[in-house]
């Protein structure tokens, strides 16, 4: 159930925007900086030129939930397309962050006129789909220390030769709880745990190692 499967087909650089004839703007963001809040109007489709993004939600009584880090070839706010009037999820820079955006209609529009521009979309979308039928299943069936490995080797893009990065962001504890929906103790001694199996490194940056997948397998 914790499979991981390699992510395919991501998007390098701005090429596709600019064999398209994309209309866009580029937008800059410091770490910790809102790049829009929930429930703020769904106007435009952003991707990531630079940088690490969070997507979080947050309930009527005020409980929030990270529902994903996102990175550089990655679309977010692409609801706007299916008919959302408003933004579900907050967008926040957890680093500085280049961001590409383009308007819905825009948008709309070349993804009609251009096949291949729509080919490279749709297959982001699909990708972004299955992760998240695969996270959903992860949270119904693994334990919490899967969900902690899984979690860490999807965001060190583990599979993808093209680009890996083995060295994370700063990312506190209570964002990993958050992330994997259990306790900031809970993810303290799994960390704890990694770190003396040789599974990850940290001082002062999160390193992580292959290894990790072994948990993930392990039943």
């Amino acid at each position: 159930m914790a499979k991981i499967k390699p992510q395919k087909h991501r998007l390098h650089g701005d090429e596709f925007f600019e064999a398209a004839d994309v209309s866009r703007e580029v937008l800059t963001f410091g770490a910790a900086i809102t790049i829009f809040l929930q429930g703020d109007p769904a106007e435009s489709v952003m991707y990531i030129r630079k940088g690490t993004v969070k997507l979080s939600v947050v309930s009527k009584t005020g409980k929030e939930a990270v529902v994903g880090l996102l990175s550089e070839g990655d679309f977010f706010g692409e609801g706007c397309l299916a008919g959302q009037t408003r933004r579900m999820a907050t967008a926040t820079a957890m680093t500085p962050v280049i961001v590409v955006a383009v308007k819905k209609e825009e948008m709309a529009a070349r993804l009609h006129d251009h096949p291949t521009f729509s080919d490279r979309f749709l297959s982001h979308m699909l990708t972004r789909n299955i992760r998240i039928e695969e996270d959903l299943i992860d949270q119904l069936f693994n334990s919490s220390e899967k969900r902690l490995a899984r979690a860490l080797l999807l965001l060190a893009r583990y599979g993808e030769k093209e680009r890996p990065q083995h060295v994370l962001p700063n990312l506190s504890q209570e964002l990993l709880a958050e992330m994997v929906g259990t306790t900031r103790s809970r993810v303290n001694f799994f960390m704890n745990k990694f770190r003396k199996l040789g599974f990850i490194e940290y001082n002062g940056e999160l390193r992580i190692n292959t290894s990790l997948l072994t948990v993930v397998l392990h039943d």
